[in-house]
This record gives C-alpha cells, sequence and structure tokens, in this order.
C-alpha cells in the first residue's frame, strides 16, 4: 500500500487497530494516539450506528488541531480463515484525489467528445464520445495522429490549420465545422472549443479539444437565414417566370445540387385553371438551375411541357398536396428515372424533394429539388423547409399571376378602345406612341385620338384618367366615347371640354363615388387647313409643344383649366395661326414626369428631342420616346405627333351671295364654273343642286352676310354660312307640303352633311366623294 494512502483497520468492536501514515497525513494523530480508540471518535459529527463502524460515503473528519477535513470513506468487511468477519478496513480519499477521481470520471462520461493531442497532434488521451463517433475503441487511437480517423481532406486541413495556430499562439479559439463522422450517416455541424495544455513548469505539451454537436442549432439558423432570404429575394416583381427563376435561385445550391419549377399552363395564360386528370399532370418548365450545368436540366427544356405520370414524386405531390421524399431504391422513382432516359440515369439522382407551389387554395405547379452531387439524401427537416419557401413563393407566383391577368384584361380592353387605324384626313399627316406601364400599379387610362371634322378640319385629342387598372381604362372607354360624340356635334374645343366636365361630374353621381376617382386631364385641339388656324384647350393637362419648320420648338401657351370632374370653372381656348409643316406635340405626363425628375428639365429634354431632324414623323416618336422617356417609366405614356398642312387658293374658292332669291341660280353658275375649272364636271350636277338648295335656305331662313365656300379635298365639301345662329332641322314632307323638302335632298344626294355654329352664326356643309 502506497504510504500516502489512509487506510485504518479496525476490529469487530470499532476499535482502531491499524494506522497507516497517509492517515496521520490526514488527520494530524500518530498511530501512539489513534490505536486502541474507537474509530467513531475520530469523526466529526454524529452519524447512524449500524453494521459498520462508520457509514461510507462522504464525511468530516475531526483534526487533531480542530479543523474538520472531509474525505470519502470507502468501508469494506475483513474476514477470518473460516470466513467470519473479524474487523473492517477503512479507506479515505483526500479531497485533492477525490477532485481528480471525480474529474477523470466527468472526463470520460462527458456528452462532448474530448481528446488531449500532444505537440506531434497524435492522440494521448480521448474520452469515451470521442472514441464512439471515430468508429473505433478509444485505446486503438491513443499514438495515432488525429487526422487519421476521419476521411476527409478539407476537415483535416482545416484542424491541422487551427492546433498548429494553438500551438504558436498558446491561445483557446473557438472553431466551427461542418462534416460527416465516420460513425455517422449524415454531416453534422460541430462547435469544437480547443485549448493549450502546459506541464507544471509552463512548457507546452500538447492541445486539448471539446467538440459539441450544434446541428439542431446550426440547422435552425440555417433555415431562419434562407427564410429570411427568400422574403427579399422572391417576390422582387410582379412577373411569373421572374418569381420562379427567384426561387430556383433560392434552392440551389442551399438546399439541392438542381431545382426546377414546373408550372400549369393555365397559370402563363392568365386563365382559369382546368380540370386536371387523376392520371398524370402536363406541367411547363419556367425555370431550372443546378450546381454543375449540363445535368438534369437537359432533361426537360426551358419552356417545354412534360407529361408527370400519377406515380411520379411531382405528380403525387400535386394529388397530395404535400411535399413528396424521393429515394434510390424505391420501385416508383426508380421506375420514373428509368423512363426520364439516359440523361436523367447519368446524372445519378439519389434523392428528390417535389413540394407543391399553392397559394389561396388554387394548386399552381411544383417546385423539384434534387440532389445528384451531395452525398447526403434529403430528409423530413429539408421537406418541411422546402415547403415554406414554396409557400412563400406560390403567393407571388399567384400574385404575378392575378397581375398578369388583370393587366392582359386592361389592355385588351384599352387596345379596343384606343384608334386602330387613323382616319383618312388632309389637314395633318399624324405618328403616334403608346406605352402601357409596366408597374405594379397597372395600366393607366391614357389615351389619344384623331378625329375629322366637317371643313376638312382635324381634332387632335389627348387625355389621362387617374388612377390604374381596369377602372381607369375604363372610365377611359367613357371619356374617347363622349368626345368624339361631342366632337360629332362641332362644339368649339373651351365648350366641348366644359360639357365633358359635366359628363364626368354626373358619372361620379351616378356612381356615388368620389369625383377624383373618375377625373382626368384632357387637351383638345381643332386645327383648320384652310385658315391654318389651330385652337386649343387644356383641362389640366401639360401643354403641347410646337416645332416651326425652321427646327425651333417650344411650348405653346394654353391657359390650362381645371381637370374634369372639379366643375366650377370656365376653360378657355388659346388660337395661333401656324405656317405649313409646322410639328404639334400633344403628349401625356407620362413623358416627363417622374418622381425623382424636375419637370422644367424635362420639358427641356422634350423640347430638344423634337427639334432634331428626322426622316419622317415616326422616326421622331421613336427619337422623343428614346431621349426623353425615363428609364423605368411609372405611368402609361401616350404621344401624338401631327404636321400640317394647307388648302391653298387653287383647292378652296368663295363668294359672297346677295341675300335675294334670284341670287341663287347665279350661286350655281359660278360653282358650276368652279369645278369645271378643277375638272369635275361629272358631279357638277349633283353639286349645283345642293348650292341651289343650301343657298335658298340660307336667303329665306338665315340672316346675312351669306357666304358660299367650295373644298377641293379628298372629297368636295360644299359650305354655305349666314349669320344666323338656328339651326335646321332634317324632316320629311308630307304630300301636300310646298316646301321642306331641301334636307333631305341634300342628304340623299351627298356622303354626309351638317352644320356647325361659328362665331359669326353657323355653316350648313354638305360632302360628295370626288370622282374615281
Amino acid at each position: 500500500m502506497d504510504e500516502a494512502s489512509v487506510a485504518v483497520i479496525v476490529d469487530a468492536r470499532g476499535i482502531v487497530t491499524g494506522w497507516s501514515s497517509g492517515a496521520r497525513l490526514l488527520t494530524g494523530y500518530p498511530a501512539e494516539e489513534a490505536v486502541g480508540r474507537a474509530v467513531r471518535s475520530f469523526l466529526a459529527e454524529e452519524t447512524p450506528s449500524g453494521a459498520v463502524p462508520v457509514p461510507s460515503g462522504p464525511v468530516m473528519l475531526s483534526h487533531r488541531d480542530g479543523h474538520h477535513v472531509p474525505a470519502r470513506l470507502t468501508v469494506r468487511i475483513l474476514l477470518g480463515a473460516e470466513g467470519t468477519p473479524t474487523g473492517h478496513l477503512i479507506t479515505a480519499e483526500s479531497p485533492d484525489e477525490a477532485r481528480i477521481s471525480l474529474a477523470a470520471r466527468a472526463f470520460e462520461q462527458a456528452s462532448l467528445a474530448i481528446s488531449v493531442v500532444d505537440t506531434d497532434q497524435r492522440y494521448l488521451l480521448l474520452n469515451d464520445t470521442a472514441g464512439r463517433l471515430l468508429g473505433e475503441p478509444k485505446e486503438d487511437l491513443v499514438g495515432r495522429s488525429c487526422l487519421e480517423p476521419v476521411d476527409d481532406d478539407e476537415y483535416n486541413r482545416g484542424l491541422g490549420r487551427q492546433l498548429r495556430r494553438v500551438a504558436e499562439t498558446g491561445e483557446s479559439l473557438h472553431y466551427e465545422i461542418h462534416n460527416r463522422a465516420p460513425s455517422q450517416s449524415r454531416a453534422h455541424a460541430w462547435n469544437m472549443e480547443m485549448w493549450p495544455v502546459t506541464a507544471p513548469s509552463g512548457e507546452f505539451v500538447g492541445t486539448a479539444l471539446a467538440a459539441y454537436d450544434s446541428t439542431a442549432s446550426h440547422r435552425a439558423r440555417r433555415r431562419l437565414a434562407l427564410l429570411n432570404e427568400a422574403a427579399t429575394a422572391i417576390g422582387t416583381t410582379l412577373d411569373v417566370v421572374r418569381t420562379a427563376e427567384e426561387l430556383v435561385r433560392v434552392l440551389v445550391p442551399a438546399v439541392s445540387d438542381f431545382a426546377a419549377v414546373d408550372l400549369l399552363d393555365w397559370v402563363l395564360d392568365a386563365d382559369e385553371p382546368l380540370p386536371r386528370a387523376d392520371s398524370g399532370v402536363m406541367l411547363r418548365r419556367v425555370a431550372h438551375a443546378s450546381t454543375t450545368g449540363g445535368g438534369p436540366e437537359a432533361v426537360v427544356r426551358l419552356g417545354q411541357t412534360d407529361f408527370y405520370p400519377p406515380y411520379s414524386p411531382p405528380a403525387r405531390a400535386l394529388r397530395e398536396r404535400r411535399a413528396v421524399l424521393a429515394h434510390v431504391g424505391e420501385p416508383d422513382f426508380d421506375r420514373w428515372m428509368v423512363e426520364r432516359g439516359a440523361v436523367a440515369l447519368a446524372t445519378r439522382i439519389h434523392s428528390l424533394l417535389a413540394v407543391p407551389l399553392r397559394a389561396r387554395g388554387t394548386t399552381l405547379g411544383v417546385a423539384v429539388a434534387v440532389r445528384n452531387v451531395h452525398p447526403e439524401g434529403y430528409a423530413d427537416d429539408d421537406a418541411a423547409l422546402a415547403e415554406e419557401l414554396a409557400s412563400r413563393a406560390a403567393v407571388c407566383v399567384d400574385n404575378a399571376r392575378r397581375f398578369a391577368r388583370e393587366r392582359a384584361t386592361a389592355l385588351a380592353l384599352q387596345h379596343s378602345l384606343l384608334p386602330q387605324d387613323l382616319p383618312g384626313q388632309a389637314a395633318v399627316e399624324v405618328a403616334h406612341r403608346y406605352l402601357p406601364s409596366a408597374s405594379a400599379a397597372g395600366i393607366g387610362g391614357d389615351w389619344f385620338d384623331v378625329i375629322p371634322l366637317a371643313g376638312s378640319r382635324v381634332a387632335l385629342v389627348v387625355g389621362d384618367v387617374v388612377g390604374h387598372g381596369i377602372p381607369s381604362t375604363a372610365t377611359m372607354g367613357r371619356l374617347c366615347t363622349a368626345v368624339r360624340t361631342l366632337a360629332d356635334v362641332d362644339l368649339p374645343p373651351d365648350e366641348l371640354l366644359t360639357h365633358l366636365d359635366d359628363l364626368v361630374t354626373h358619372l361620379a353621381a351616378g356612381d356615388r363615388v368620389d369625383v377624383a376617382e373618375l377625373g382626368s386631364t384632357c387637351q383638345y385641339a381643332v386645327y383648320d387647313p384652310v385658315s391654318r388656324m389651330l385652337t386649343v384647350a387644356s383641362a389640366g393637362h401639360p401643354a403641347p409643344a410646337l416645332v416651326l419648320p425652321d427646327g425651333t420648338c417650344r411650348l405653346i401657351r394654353v391657359n390650362a383649366g381645371p381637370p374634369l370632374g372639379v366643375g366650377g370653372l370656365p376653360f378657355e381656348a388659346t388660337e395661333i395661326r401656324l405656317p405649313e409643316g409646322s410639328v404639334v406635340a400633344l403628349y401625356t405626363d407620362g413623358l416627363i414626369g417622374d418622381r425623382d425628375r424636375d419637370i422644367d428639365q424635362a420639358t427641356d429634354e422634350l423640347c430638344r428631342a423634337l427639334s432634331v431632324r428626322a426622316d419622317s414623323l415616326e422616326s421622331l416618336c421613336d427619337g422623343v420616346l428614346k431621349d426623353v422617356l425615363p428609364s423605368e417609366p411609372g405611368d402609361d405614356v401616350a404621344l401624338l405627333l401631327a404636321r400640317t398642312r394647307a388648302l391653298g387658293a387653287g383647292q378652296v374658292v368663295t363668294t359672297d351671295v346677295p341675300p335675294d332669291p334670284e341670287e341663287v341660280a347665279a350661286a350655281r353658275v359660278w360653282a358650276g364654273e368652279r369645278l369645271a375649272a378643277w375638272g369635275l364636271d361629272e358631279i357638277a350636277f349633283i353639286t349645283e343642286l345642293v348650292v341651289s338648295e343650301l343657298v335658298t335656305n340660307a336667303i329665306r331662313y338665315g340672316v346675312p352676310p351669306i357666304e358660299l365656300r367650295l373644298i377641293r379635298d379628298r372629297t368636295l365639301i360644299c359650305e354655305v354660312s349666314d349669320a344666323s345662329s338656328t339651326s335646321p332641322h332634317l324632316r320629311r314632307a308630307h304630300a301636300f307640303d310646298e316646301g321642306g323638302r331641301g334636307l333631305l335632298l341634300v342628304a340623299q344626294l351627298t356622303q354626309r352633311w351638317g352644320s356647325r355654329q361659328t362665331d359669326r352664326g353657323k355653316t350648313i356643309w354638305a360632302e360628295q366623294p370626288l370622282p374615281a
């Protein structure tokens, strides 16, 4: 027995008969004072009496100098030659020995993988947990390199580098790794602590390592980080395909080696879903990506439709409305891989995860994640993560689908309302552009129109309804129709806007909505090629631009009234005489308006762009949009360019008619002579009848002065003006009526006829087609 061991022998009565030197050191009593005394007298506290003289376990001993000494006692029975008890052997561990023994047991029983390596990175000591993780008995690992049991070059390089760092600096460090231990089937995350081990002399003798399996928290952090990334990376636009691509970029390579998004065809066509057969499903590939390239994506091309049989994971996911895991070795999965062809087999796909894309109770498609490079197969926690990502992506896809559907509806409606082929007229040469907004706000209510008027005149219209989407498009249709109707009455621009303003107010009252929801800006201009006069009135709309034949450009000063629907304020018309060949530009504020753009600077850019020489108005339109339009316009843009023409003296003739019925014949002769000069003898008879009827009506019912004008344009126009404001009415005369047949005759002989109010009275006109 070691001299330092604490051992006491007592007889059957509990009297000390033997006392070691370790007992003397522990209690301070020499052997001569201890032998012969009852062993219980050395205890500092009372303990229950029993079959043994003192209890086993922790006790407090009384030292010779009076203080108490903690110790752990172990009591063993001593047997005589006949096997009968003769006494007891009591051993005790000192506090230091007890702590050392407890530390050793804690080391062995720790749930952490703890080991100690020497300066050459060879194992000196391992606990049971480290041995189990390394897959070998710890006794067999002692003396071997700590880099040998794990077959992972990247792991070993990192571990060796960190061990050298501890040896060189003498400082502790924290090291995080992610690898698969030899005894594990999947990679785990490990938090590893390293610290130097020194001898009592302070000399570095090795490094201690303690590894803690932090896989659960690591995966939770990774999952949270991926979901946070998805929240910002998916759904950045209202585009279905772009949203699918964003989901794929999140999945690869964080979750999969290859990922794809396949959608039902109706999602892309913006129509309602059709019933799906239980025998399988046709899906269209809209996005895919892989870590290698040329792998599983070669099976189905982008934009291609593919049939998924009912036993395939994607079809099952759609049918069961949950994530479906599939692995090599499962009959259905292996069968499907064989059907996919040689490319699918060559990529060595060993695990697949299919997740349905569902939003608001509607199934849109499926997301597929594949592992063919990553050695681990998918597990339930991967399925849960994929379902969360797919759920977020599905909402974004559905939002994009709904936006696309509403946008398509609004575009179709707006396309049907805007002029497709501008009507033929000789007053101006026109070119136009309309760009619908691509912003999330949706299609706006911008419109334009070119309306032929009597007397070879033409009306140019541009408007912009507030708001976006189908309601704005519908309001635009109402206003566009109203403008055409009022233009047919041939009202002056300021009066037309007044009637249109009243209409918006009545519409708002009838629909029980705020006027602001139906409000609009509008610009209405009339150009007369005979007088070359342009008359413009504006309801809160940007001023038109004018490009003179010499290339100079300026804005036309217009007294802009309030937007339509405000009511109570007048509209004023502005008149300006234009040289032939001038270009008038009407546009909506989407061309020059932008949140971060100075309106004056944008207007200057517009004038500079309009001043550029161009081969045609079409080219000028393209140049203006290129130079002036913001990079990402947030509103619709409508642009209408009109180059003015003029009808010269050879196309317009005028004569005054005295208010005498006998002058009707002279007016008829004058008209015949003019037609003969123009080479229009074929229609002279009809024209003379029209002139006779119109002049007769003016003399009989009108107020002098009376003027007769003939205009040879695309048609022959006959106009008779007088100072009376009363308008004629077409009626069917009875059998015995002496009059009332004049206008009926004019209406039957001509292509169309009408009347318009002027500043000096009224004008009655009639149009005839020219001879072929």
